[in-house]
């Protein structure tokens, strides 16, 4: 979104990325497909060669815009062109060294501000945008409630369905299952298509009518999510979030506005009959303002002129 939102604006943009991707910006490819997809790919090799055809072009643009994580930085102090990175969370503590080594030399934008690391200075904060457009306020939202997001105990799955049993409401989990244990354990057995439902998947066409047929999104996350989608999806359908306050939950919710921030079960079976009377119009107004893909690419713009002044 962000490669065809700066296209859209009128930027010249090479998208470096999978020879089946899908742009309106020119498509620069090494392999055919992403490793995951394709078996015979040898996934470092295809990594190399897909981080250097990028930098042996580096004369060719003013910018290079990097989000393929640390290992691009080590070709950064050898070319002159400046290089942006997006940090889309930490896998490890182990790989902070390469970003405090670069520090100095290179922009980091954090995708909250709860995902930043003390030890590196940041260009900005940028949440990211998705296409409010593709997400309606519903006409007729139920009285359910939705867990919308990964199966796994990180995202809360079993939280969310005692939240809806002592709430007196029914339960729809949508979403790939990526923890099977957990699953099988805490999750299966409350299934019973009446008061728990579980949807399976859902996909893009989807989205908005799960999303938007709620009476609220529980997002009961048990870690430090540096961003979530479905939080910001929902709210651009008009529906309140109720979410553990951990990680960038308190720069995405306002409570009493958009949804509820919660520490606990009891506060979370508070929350559902608190976000009632919130104004799903305004909910999704406010998730226009702020997540738009063309506020997005407003404030990388900025941050690409900044570095290239700077350089």
């Amino acid at each position: 979104m962000l490669t065809e939102g700066l296209v859209a604006a009128g930027h010249h943009v090479t998208l470096f990325a999978t020879a089946d991707s899908i742009t309106t910006a020119a498509l620069h490819a090494t392999a055919p497909a992403g490793w995951s997809e394709d078996v015979t790919i040898d996934a470092k090799v295809a990594e190399c060669l897909h981080i250097a055809s990028v930098f042996e072009r580096a004369d060719d643009f003013d910018v290079i815009h990097n989000g393929f994580d640390f290992l691009p930085l080590t070709y950064s102090a050898l070319i002159a062109t400046p290089v942006v990175t997006t940090i889309h969370g930490f896998s490890s503590p182990r790989i902070v060294p390469v970003y405090e080594r670069y520090d100095g030399s290179t922009a980091y934008v954090s995708i909250s501000d709860a995902d930043r690391h003390p030890n590196l200075t940041y260009a900005a904060t940028i949440h990211h945008g998705i296409d409010t457009g593709g997400f309606t306020t519903h006409p007729d939202p139920g009285e359910h409630l939705l867990f919308f997001g990964r199966i796994h105990p990180d995202k809360g799955t079993a939280d969310a369905i005692e939240v809806a049993r002592r709430s007196g409401r029914r339960l729809d989990i949508a979403g790939i299952i990526q923890d099977e244990r957990y699953f099988r354990d805490q999750v299966a057995p409350h299934i019973d298509g009446d008061r728990v439902r579980y949807l399976g998947a859902v996909d893009a066409a989807g989205r908005a009518e799960v999303l938007g047929g709620a009476h609220a999104l529980l997002h009961l996350i048990d870690f430090d999510e540096p961003f979530g989608y479905s939080v910001v999806e929902a709210m651009a359908c008009g529906t309140p979030v109720i979410a553990n306050a951990r990680g960038s939950m308190s720069e995405l919710i306002t409570p009493g506005v958009t949804g509820s921030l919660v520490i606990d079960i009891d506060s979370a079976v508070a929350a559902v009959a608190a976000v009632t009377d919130l104004d799903r119009s305004r909910i999704a107004e406010i998730a226009d303002e702020r997540f738009a893909v063309e506020t997005m690419v407003e404030k990388y713009v900025d941050v690409y002129r900044a570095i290239i002044d700077r350089s």
